[in-house]
């Protein structure tokens, strides 16, 4: 479709406004690779201004857990358009990753994270590989809810919801159909995790209905990461659950070339952040071996971001010249014919040198801002009715499972019926194998004693009986059905 006048004037308006971005330097190799990349922005002309703010390990050890100065969230809502470097989290003491902090803080869901082949200048056994990975980016276990509940054993919970699905769904459906991209495939663990994961893979199937030209597969992540890292040319779009994707996202780095040469996006309705997909490498900071690339695309995809394309443009083009006229950082060096290893400076000068050029042979499409969207799958009004609960004990493990069982019964059986205790989810009571290892964490699942609905204070009772008797319970979760069907997994003979 031809551009209109108002179009044209509208994109040449995008380009030339100024505009002001909220930096993160970070730590490790991160004040340099980004110094470095504002520094091509600058020769570029790209009409970008920064707001500096405090965040990163000085922070986290002046006192701030959180590992961000406060007044910085006043500087981001100001100036929504992020660009970070690595950040280090300094391990133990119960400090939480930064990354995850900002990213749920500022409601950052979408991540998402190219990862091409640059062959035949940079050595790969996987040519032609183009892929986008998909990676939801609040939610799963990077939720960060761990406790330590006995002696041995410690729980971090998944969270999967709804809305959290269908919005990362969707915009990974609104990407490929507005970047040509013809199949999205969803990683999960969904013959596992049939509650939390079968969710996803459920909403994916039912949002793709609405998008009839492009394919939509699942495929079970163990043997979808294996084909990843072997055959990652079958894969154009993959999407996937937090977790996964943090994984799928590394891989795919590696196969197409280094972790060095990744760019990531993260993108919320009002707030958006671009990075380097790899870590601080505090080990290499400050010795000018450190490889740019990774932010420099980062920030390739914020100009596009921005509106400023023609920028993204001059400066991706330049990237690509650079690595076809044999310019190599440490990282993806192999003395190949025709290649000089340079560093981080040098390379930057490489680039700066190539804007206006254009690659030979290498090219890469530009990753177009997606449509905005609205979530529309209903909200169920399922009948949710209390069937029974889980009651977890804290038991030493050499308690005989059969003696244990029969105990409880005769102290509960008033209220409710012990119906069955697992271990580490592997039923030990009743007839359980004398084989099971057994840790200090029981299970105890209780149901009604005539089957159907039980109440609060059914629970309350049995705790407190529980309790008379020197039991330490660590936890209960409620056992729901909605419309009759089980909201909780079964265990062994349900």
């Amino acid at each position: 479709m031809p551009t209109t006048m108002k179009e044209s004037n509208k994109s040449r308006t995008e380009e030339n406004k100024e505009a002001v971005v909220t930096l993160i330097e970070g730590d490790g190799i991160g004040p340099e690779i980004i110094q470095q990349t504002i520094r091509i922005l600058n020769e570029a002309k790209s009409g970008l201004q920064f707001e500096k703010v405090d965040a990163g390990s000085s922070v986290y050890l002046s006192g701030i857990l959180s590992g961000i100065a406060e007044n910085a969230w006043d500087t981001i809502r100001k100036y929504p358009t992020i660009l970070k470097g690595p950040i280090t989290t300094p391990r133990g003491k119960g400090y939480k990753s930064l990354n995850v902090t900002i990213r749920k803080t500022l409601g950052l869901y979408a991540n998402v994270r190219p990862a091409k082949t640059y062959d035949p200048f940079i050595a790969t056994n996987h040519p032609n590989t183009d892929i986008v990975i998909i990676r939801e980016n609040e939610e799963d276990t990077y939720a960060g809810i761990e406790h330590r509940q006995t002696r041995e054993v410690t729980q971090c919970l998944k969270l999967i919801t709804v809305p959290g699905t269908e919005k990362i769904v969707r915009y990974a459906f609104e990407f490929a159909r507005s970047n040509g991209r013809k199949k999205i495939t969803c990683m999960v663990k969904d013959n596992i995790m049939k509650i939390t994961d079968g969710l996803f893979a459920n909403i994916f199937q039912t949002v793709a209905k609405e998008y009839p030209e492009i394919e939509a597969e699942s495929m079970i992540i163990d043997i979808g990461a294996a084909l990843l890292a072997n055959r990652p040319q079958k894969f154009d779009v993959i999407l996937a659950p937090n977790l996964y994707g943090d994984i799928l996202s590394d891989i795919a780095a590696e196969v197409t070339g280094s972790v060095g040469m990744c760019g990531s996006a993260n993108i919320g309705d009002f707030v958006s952040m671009f990075e380097a997909v790899h870590g601080s490498a505090p080990d290499i900071a400050g010795k000018n071996i450190a490889n740019p690339t990774a932010v420099i695309k980062a920030t390739v995809m914020m100009l596009t971001h921005l509106g400023k394309t023609e920028k993204a443009k001059l400066i991706r083009n330049a990237v690509l010249k650079t690595i076809e006229d044999g310019f190599r950082t440490a990282d993806v060096f192999q003395n190949q014919k025709n290649t000089t290893l340079v560093g981080t400076k040098e390379y930057t000068d490489a680039i700066i040198d190539r804007l206006g050029k254009n690659p030979d042979v290498l090219s890469a499409s530009e990753l177009v801002k997606p449509k905005s969207f609205t979530l529309s799958l209903p909200t169920q009004n399922e009948k949710k009715e209390l069937v029974g609960v889980d009651i977890f004990l804290d038991i030493p493990n050499d308690r005989d499972p059969n003696v244990l069982g029969k105990n409880i019964e005769v102290i509960t059986e008033n209220f409710l019926h012990l119906k069955m205790i697992t271990n580490r989810g592997v039923k030990v009571y009743p007839k359980g194998q004398k084989e099971t290892f057994l840790t200090d964490h029981f299970r105890c699942r209780f149901i009604s004693p005539n089957g159907g609905k039980i109440q609060h204070k059914d629970i309350t009772a049995v705790l407190t009986l529980l309790e008379s008797k020197g039991y330490d319970f660590i936890k209960t979760e409620n056992l729901y059905e909605f419309d009759g069907v089980p909201g909780y997994s079964l265990g062994q003979g349900e």
